[in-house]
């Protein structure tokens, strides 16, 4: 049995925990796009708190469903530089912003077509950036061999995993908050963001 994830928008640590555990990674995105999920969404920590940053979508016109590879992003407001400018905001004092701020930025200036390979390059930039040999493949939703992990991308699952606390920007505002987007790690813990991910014991139940 191989488990299948829906690639998220910057994986929060959870997802991006699963991840790096899993000698492949095996992606799906031929059944139809479910809302309410961290396929177009992702958590960071602002000055006022949780912080969700959606990518707005294309929506399909009549009663057919589009399936997930097939949802194109929309980019009548500019939600690319809305999303930067929440970024910096947020992280622009924290430990490791300037350090990969020049690898992050321009891939919110190209505009992708389809959400799913736009989630897919964001993940294949953040492996490489907490140097993870990354290696994964597309694969078709509807084989018997796979078990898809929806809680892993669901907006509404709480996890019972326990988290190590580290320096957030905010931390002494609002308290240490856990599983927000992997940003919230990579900033904060830089070169240690591996190892931060590694040690964390997940409970998927």
């Amino acid at each position: 049995m191989k488990f299948v994830l829906y690639p998220a928008y910057l994986p929060n640590v959870v997802n991006f925990s699963w991840m790096i555990k899993q000698p492949k990674v095996y992606f799906c995105g031929g059944l139809s796009y479910q809302k309410q999920s961290f396929r177009n969404r992702a958590e960071i920590y602002g000055a006022n708190g949780k912080l969700k940053l959606t990518i707005p979508i294309k929506h399909s016109q009549g009663s057919i469903r589009k399936s997930y590879k097939n949802v194109s992003i929309d980019y009548d407001k500019n939600w690319q530089k809305i999303h930067w400018k929440s970024i910096c905001s947020a992280y622009r004092s924290s430990p490791y912003f300037e350090y990969y701020e020049s690898e992050l930025y321009p891939l919110f200036q190209k505009k992708q077509v389809a959400l799913f390979h736009f989630n897919i390059i964001l993940i294949e930039k953040l492996m490489l950036l907490i140097e993870h040999s990354f290696d994964y493949q597309i694969v078709n939703c509807g084989s018997t061999e796979l078990d898809i992990l929806n809680s892993l991308i669901s907006a509404k699952k709480i996890f019972k995993t326990e988290f190590k606390t580290y320096i957030q920007v905010f931390k002494n505002k609002y308290g240490f908050i856990p599983n927000l987007s992997i940003l919230d790690v990579l900033f904060n813990l830089g070169p240690e963001t591996k190892k931060y991910l590694s040690s964390i014991k997940l409970n998927l139940n």
